[in-house]
């Protein structure tokens, strides 16, 4: 088979990359329209969409040409983060056609999580597809592949037990600032959360799950917290403004962020003239940050009287189940693969459709070559309109009939896998008795397309 576009994930993952690095790539969700245009306007990028989360940054593209595709996203990616191409490729992950196809699918269903079948990973995957329909759209086949991902993701979570005690990256920071306290001491801690967005609410949830009867929660706007206190009456909700998280920190023993700030709110200056924390809560203060870009400084670690854990270091809580992880992870699977052949079986389905297109105009271009010449040989003046009408329309009805059934082959919805493979070698035999060549012509003719537009 001549070669088509492929489609391609690249990008890096908590698995693959450490939070320094994953930062600097991190695209908020109101930049990913913007991130999509500059990507499709590379020469060989046809379709892209970004999926940028706390623990992973990956761009799924449709590619004209494998390895120049490649480099133009590797190039824009070290562009964007100002990490040199080459000491991004030590952490990248690249994966093709099917590969990629799976590997979204597994992301949906949770499996690529660190924590196994967290539900929020399937919201944000379909915020993907909802931000790509409110900015235009996203390309044909970009937008059905993560349509299916979502529908593997649900199966996955309705016909297999893969959530049930699943913990979200939430919870699991909750578990974690639970691990590092003393055991007689968890439910007096002074919890505080900066920040009130989908993650903060869920660190709330996971609170009042523990046993912890208040929070103080630092936030922009008093409004998000009141309708979280509104929902959640089981707690003590305490608002303090932004302009006040410093002081509500001096009175805190355990600091839990998660805001959309580029820059940290916590360094090691900030950490330095807090007070120190009594002997009963162990004399360390925690933060636990589960932002990305991180909310808190690597560094505040430094100062004696506090410790900080981010998004990586959550694997200590989630590696004590790791057999059950494994376990789901394998039920899951044959609903992936299945997930996985109708969206190839698809996409196969639609290399007929240039061929059909090709075909068709070939033989009405024959069509009118041998009109014109019938109706020359006869004379304009010896014609009624009436008669060059009825002549026009037999020479359509010859070429509709002759090739009523060509085309019937070269029709196939996908869902049934020999139908496929019949239909497509149809097609490679249409393309070769007409010369019609249509898979390598299309992808030169957008390349030129795509090269010529950028130059101008």
């Amino acid at each position: 088979m001549k070669e088509r576009s492929s489609i391609a994930v690249i990008g890096l993952s908590v698995h693959t990359a450490p939070v320094e690095m994953r930062e600097k790539l991190a695209v908020a969700e109101e930049l990913w329209p913007r991130a999509i245009s500059e990507l499709t306007s590379l020469n060989h990028i046809e379709e892209a969409a970004v999926l940028s989360t706390c623990n992973r940054m990956e761009i799924y593209v449709v590619a004209l040409s494998w390895n120049r595709g490649i480099r133009e996203v590797v190039d824009w990616m070290s562009k964007k983060s100002g990490i040199p191409a080459s000491e991004l490729r030590e952490h990248l992950f690249m994966l093709r056609d099917s590969d990629a196809t799976r590997h979204l699918f597994e992301v949906s269903a949770g499996l690529d999580s660190l924590v196994l079948g967290e539900g929020q990973i399937l919201a944000q995957v379909k915020q993907v597809v909802r931000s790509g329909q409110n900015s235009g759209g996203l390309g044909k086949n970009i937008d059905r592949m993560f349509k299916d991902a979502i529908t593997a993701g649900k199966r996955v979570r309705c016909e297999t037990n893969i959530s049930s005690g699943a913990v979200s990256v939430s919870s699991a920071a909750v578990e974690l600032a639970l691990m590092k306290l003393p055991k007689s001491e968890c439910l007096s801690a002074r919890m505080l959360l900066i920040g009130a967005g989908k993650m903060g609410k869920l660190v709330i949830k996971h609170l009042i799950a523990k046993g912890c009867k208040k929070v103080v929660v630092v936030n922009r706007s008093v409004e998000r917290v009141d309708a979280i206190r509104e929902e959640m009456k089981d707690i003590e909700i305490v608002y303090r403004p932004l302009t006040e998280m410093y002081e509500a920190a001096a009175e805190a023993d355990v600091v839990f962020t998660s805001t959309a700030s580029e820059t940290p709110l916590f360094t090691k200056e900030h950490a330095e003239v807090l007070p120190p924390i009594s002997d009963a809560m162990g004399g360390v203060r925690l933060f636990v940050d589960i932002s990305v870009p991180r909310n808190v400084s690597a560094c505040v670690s430094e100062v004696g009287h506090a410790r900080v854990y981010n998004v990586d270091d959550l694997k200590e809580v989630v590696e004590a189940n790791k057999e059950d992880r494994l376990r789901k992870a394998m039920e899951a699977q044959a609903i992936i693969t299945q997930e996985l052949k109708r969206f190839e079986a698809w996409r196969d389905s639609l290399e007929t459709v240039p061929t059909i297109k090709k075909l068709r105009s070939y033989a009405d271009r024959i069509r009118a070559s041998e009109l014109e010449k019938c109706l020359q040989k006869i004379g304009e003046d010896a014609l009624t309109k009436k008669m060059r009408r009825s002549i026009e329309e037999l020479s359509t009805g010859i070429v509709n009939k002759l090739l009523h059934g060509p085309l019937q082959h070269l029709r196939c919805d996908g869902s049934d896998s020999r139908t496929l493979d019949e239909t497509l070698e149809n097609m490679h035999a249409l393309n070769r008795m007409f010369s019609l060549d249509t898979e390598k012509a299309i992808i030169e003719q957008k390349i030129k397309a795509k090269v010529e537009k950028s130059q101008n």
